[in-house]
């Protein structure tokens, strides 16, 4: 359901046109526009909507044989025409181009999917066989933030071979773990089936709208709220901070819970929500907010760490004095006195800048009462944690509260926050109708978590062999107006920030500090990236004062077995950082010949390689972190995997089953999911940290052993036994003997289960002492990533060429999710490093925020390594945000290869890099 699309009250006019083979006829105003029609009139969700201005591509569709954006066109444009959506491409069965979109893994979260199959099915009717670059230009305006490009370009180019149907890869016997299977989640996010967060709307749901602050700091006061509803025919009612009835503060991490669903009195940043207005749906399309009485008188603002921490600065909270939110802190030897002996030091500061998540789907959901009980349907990452948030602002117990979240598309951490669920479920309960509300993008990118800002220092000593003997570290993050996710990234980056290296001397502080700017949260590694940068490029620095290669260097100083981290843990075994930096080896001494053969030729373009390390803990730092598990088999005899785990593109739903099919001994094929609703589903934690593989995965592993063991004690046979599904027959065969066991017959518990298994599992991890010294994870991940790039030295443009990734993972549950991942993570870490920095008040949209295109993401060569955690299910470990860490420092150590320079202010645009290099021309 579309929620303002101004001007839409004129008159109707029946329009006629063919969708998908079919002639239909709508009675809608002209100037509609053809997505709002296609989804709202015709039901046809398929067609996505991320912008409504034509940035992001996710609405495109076919005009006769054409594709445009169906959000800038029309409906009276269409009037005649044929109109294609992905709901149409297949016809009865899948098209060869849904089938390799499936095959190659192509889809992650879905949400961009249907755009992609739209504008590719256009290219592919003209040219069968199309190359890479006319993929790429056909494609070009379609964005996607999950899988980085490369698996949809080859599943394009190899559709040809998929004519015959798609290869569905699901094992029906033999090992899950270590197979690819397509997704077990996938089919409907080629069909156009999926339904994401505004894609279920009841006919009968209000809309809402929400008043937000246009000012950075401002005192508010409302004006006649009732005489403006009689005043607006449709409006039904306004609501604000007054009208909430339970305690109106939420926030991630519980002491630290500040932010109001509604503001009251006065508004913290640019954005901030302060009143609702719901009604009907076609009187809110036309609904004009500018009347709407509310009077602002602005206050001062500040918007840097710096400014905040000055003397006289006004408190954003009056009970964090400095605005300081909170500080974490590492020490371990004495790092002034290490550095003092080193042979060699060097120091730098690095900035870096907001980074919005730009995922395809804004905010959407509905709430509706189901008796005494709120029920708030909407896209999310954390489920449980929506619940009690929304049930402490709405005033209810967490059993009247029930979270069924819908596909995300795309959350990369911003929607682990509640946005929208509180105000949904506030209209809900007030009015006793469902209400909906989805974000324009506009509101999602002023209103939604962005990546920390950090002002960072350091300074790294080695002695004379090359051994790193100490490094001091500070960093302030710039958390925004609320707390968010800042006390965890204040507390992750200063066990990081040393990276994967063996660093006896230490002493790391990270700081959150209040601002009035956008919020800052969660986003793919917790600060992680930004001190990876800093450290990692003062890594090449001190190589290159060592008189050693960088590659070398980094070898020399890995951690490895029987290594003691900064935290003091000892790392007993599953350490596989110098595996991944071995398995670079060969593509390092190749692209430095490259580099330097070219440039050899060259002197306008110069060609740099850049190489980058990271680790990184699985789950929460030091604190409990658990994970519910619940299976069972039906008296029809399927294996029900209640899997809570929420998917957000990364695969949960598909790796967790494999992991359980495994360590229960059955099929694949034979698994049916109930996915994450917290009525029916254990809580399997947040889809954060890169725990879900790792925690989750283990808390399925148990739960499949636990369930095997019940059946097999049942059948009185040993562990040795085979078990297999045959209809409502389980099979079980030992030795010569062969039993059946009619399920059917059994007696059926409340889920339908005639046997089942619910497990938890909780990493074993130890609370950080005063200095920092303590377990903080019982599982990290390692990896490293060469970039190899050109740049203009006359623009400052920098042309990536190839990045090549190794990435210890532990055990590959499946590869080819994991190639996907780590191609995502890559260009969000290529956008990180030259393009995205979010501006507020400049940015606040797809066409003037830039994210990677398809034309951006260079070819990527991916190595698994294999190195088995002990801890980990079948030896695997996290991958979700690792992937992202060495890619941005890997691409500015390029630049200062290829150019001599550094570039100190990330990203590293071409005006800065052109800077750059002006500085130290002038200083020859």
């Amino acid at each position: 359901m579309s929620m303002a699309q101004p001007g839409m009250s004129m008159e109707r006019a029946d329009i006629a046109f063919k969708i998908n083979g079919a002639a239909v006829s709508v009675c809608v105003p002209p100037v509609r526009r053809l997505s709002s029609v296609l989804r709202d009139e015709l039901h046809l969700t398929g067609t996505k909507v991320g912008c409504d201005a034509g940035d992001c591509g996710a609405c495109t569709v076919l005009v006769d044989g054409e594709p445009v954006c169906a959000c800038l066109m029309s409906v009276a444009s269409a009037a005649g025409t044929v109109v294609t959506t992905v709901e149409g491409l297949a016809n009865g069965r899948l098209s060869a181009l849904q089938a390799s979109f499936l095959d190659h893994g192509a889809a992650q979260c879905g949400i961009c999917t249907p755009g992609l199959l739209v504008a590719a099915t256009a290219l592919l009717d003209s040219k069968p066989n199309p190359t890479e670059a006319e993929t790429q230009d056909a494609l070009g305006g379609v964005l996607c933030r999950c899988t980085g490009y490369r698996k949809i370009i080859a599943a394009v180019m190899d559709a040809s071979r998929h004519a015959d149907g798609v290869d569905r890869r699901m094992p029906q016997s033999g090992h899950a773990v270590g197979s690819s299977p397509i997704r077990l989640d996938g089919l409907p996010k080629v069909t156009g089936g999926e339904k994401f967060g505004g894609d279920s709307f009841p006919a009968d749901a209000l809309a809402v709208l929400v008043v937000r602050s246009p000012h950075y700091h401002a005192r508010f006061a409302f004006g006649d709220l009732d005489a403006w509803i009689k005043a607006h025919p449709g409006a039904v009612g306004v609501y604000t901070a007054a009208d909430i009835p339970g305690k109106n503060s939420f926030g991630v991490i519980a002491p630290f819970a500040d932010q109001p669903a509604l503001a009251e009195g006065f508004s913290r940043f640019r954005g901030e929500a302060v009143a609702l207005v719901a009604g009907e749906r076609e009187a809110m399309l036309d609904l004009d907010l500018s009347d709407f009485p509310v009077r602002w008188t602005e206050l001062p603002h500040v918007l840097q760490p710096c400014e905040a921490q000055a003397g006289g600065a006004q408190l954003i909270h009056e009970n964090r004095p400095a605005n300081l939110l909170t500080t974490g802190f590492v020490e371990r030897g004495d790092p002034e006195a290490a550095l003092a002996g080193a042979a060699f030091t060097v120091s730098g500061a690095i900035d870096t800048s907001y980074v919005e998540h730009a995922y395809i789907e804004p905010e959407a959901g509905y709430a509706y009462m189901d008796g005494e009980t709120l029920v708030v349907v909407a896209c999310t990452q954390a489920p449980y944690m929506d619940r009690d948030d929304v049930a402490k602002v709405i005033g209810l117990a967490v059993d009247k509260v029930r979270i069924v979240p819908t596909a995300t598309g795309g959350g990369f951490g911003s929607k682990l926050d509640v946005s929208l669920q509180p105000l949904i479920g506030l209209v809900a309960m007030k009015t006793g109708r469902p209400a909906a509300l989805a974000y324009t993008r506009n509101e999602s990118m002023i209103s939604t978590t962005k990546r920390h800002p950090a002002e960072m220092k350091a300074t790294i000593g080695a002695d004379a062999d090359g051994r790193i003997i100490g490094m001091v570290f500070a960093g302030d993050f710039n958390t925004g107006a609320y707390a968010s996710w800042g006390p965890t990234v204040a507390n992750r980056v200063p066990v990081h920030a040393s990276g994967p290296y063996a660093t006896p001397n230490y002493r790391a502080e990270g700081r959150a500090i209040h601002t009035n700017g956008p919020i800052s949260g969660a986003f793919r590694g917790f600060g992680v990236p930004q001190a990876t940068i800093m450290q990692e490029t003062l890594y090449d620095e001190l190589a290159e004062k060592l008189g050693l290669d960088r590659l070398d260097f980094r070898l020399k100083n890995c951690l490895r077995n029987g290594s003691e981290t900064v935290t003091g843990q000892r790392l007993e075994s599953g350490v596989g950082i110098a595996e991944c930096l071995e398995a670079l080896r060969p593509h390092w001494m190749r692209a430095l010949v490259d580099a330097e053969l070219f440039n050899a030729g060259s002197s306008t373009k110069k060609r740099g390689v850049g190489v980058a390390s990271c680790w990184y803990g699985c789950g929460n730092t030091s604190l409990p972190n658990p994970s519910t598990i619940k299976v069972g088999i039906s008296a029809s005899g399927d294996v029900v995997l209640h899997q809570g785990a929420v998917d957000i593109g990364q695969g949960s739903n598909t790796v967790i089953a494999q992991i359980c099919a495994d360590a229960l001994g059955l099929p694949l094929g034979k698994f049916r999911l109930k996915s994450a609703d917290t009525a029916i589903t254990p809580d399997a934690g947040k889809t954060s940290a890169s725990r879900q593989t790792f925690v989750t995965g283990k808390a399925a592993e148990k739960a499949g052993r636990a369930l095997r063991e019940t059946m097999l004690r049942f059948a009185n046979v040993s562990e040795k036994a085979v078990i297999a599904l045959d209809g409502a027959s389980l099979v079980i065969r030992e030795g010569e003997a062969t039993r059946h066991i009619d399920l059917s017959a059994l007696k059926a518990d409340a889920d339908g289960f005639v046997f089942r298994a619910e497990e938890s599992y909780d990493p074993p991890t130890l609370p950080l002492d005063a200095k920092g010294q303590g377990k903080p994870y019982a599982v990290y991940g390692y990896g490293a990533q060469i970039a190899e790039l050109e740049v203009d030295l006359r623009l400052g443009t920098a042309k990536l060429i190839k990045i090549t990734a190794a990435h210890d993972i532990g055990k590959a549950i499946n590869p080819l999710l994991a190639e996907g991942q780590i191609e995502g993570g890559i260009a969000q870490g290529i956008g990180m490093a030259l393009m995205e920095e979010y501006i507020p008040g400049r940015t606040e949209n797809l066409h003037d925020y830039l994210i990677p295109t398809i034309g951006d993401v260079p070819p990527i060569e991916t190595i698994l390594i294999e190195v088995p955690d002990p801890e980990g299910p079948f030896g695997a470990k996290g991958l979700g945000e690792h992937v992202l860490i060495p890619t941005a420092p890997a691409i500015l150590n390029a630049i200062r290869h290829a150019t001599g320079v550094l570039v100190t202010k990330i990203p590293a645009t071409p005006s800065r890099i052109r800077a750059a290099i002006r500085e130290k021309e002038a200083r020859r």
